[in-house]
């Protein structure tokens, strides 16, 4: 079984450490205690508890899409050359890059500090785990 310990777990769900604290003393998350004494969090509760609070921000003006990974952020960088545009979004610790018509791009009226949600279908992701994860 996974554990997570306090600052992990806020990390993982993009939350405060003082957050996953409360939600431990209001009985949303159960916090035990390893053989170290420290606090964890399970992670199989952590991941349940992190699909419901993606299941609330999810639905967006009842459209139905095919895509479900959505990051919501703000723009970093529009830089527009020619036909094409790249635009960067910092969503939590994410960088998103994306390349999108010049045209796009002007339309959309991006600029430094406004607010967007990149969309992304994937035909292949790769998942990386650490070789040892201390417990």
């Amino acid at each position: 079984m996974t554990h997570f310990r306090i600052s992990e777990a806020s990390s993982l769900i993009g939350v405060s450490d003082d957050t996953v604290r409360r939600w431990g003393a209001d009985g949303t998350l159960d916090i035990s205690h390893d053989g170290a004494g420290r606090q964890v969090v399970d992670g199989a509760q952590l991941a349940r508890l992190a699909q419901s609070l993606a299941a609330d921000v999810a639905d967006v003006g009842g459209v139905r899409r095919s895509a479900r990974n959505r990051f919501t952020g703000l723009v970093t960088k529009v830089e527009i050359d020619g036909l094409m545009a790249q635009v960067e979004l910092q969503c939590g610790p994410h960088r998103v890059v994306t390349l999108m018509s010049s045209e796009a791009a002007r339309e959309m009226q991006l600029e430094i500090g406004s607010k967007a949600v990149a969309v992304v279908k994937a035909t292949m992701v790769i998942l990386e785990t650490e070789k040892d994860t201390p417990v």
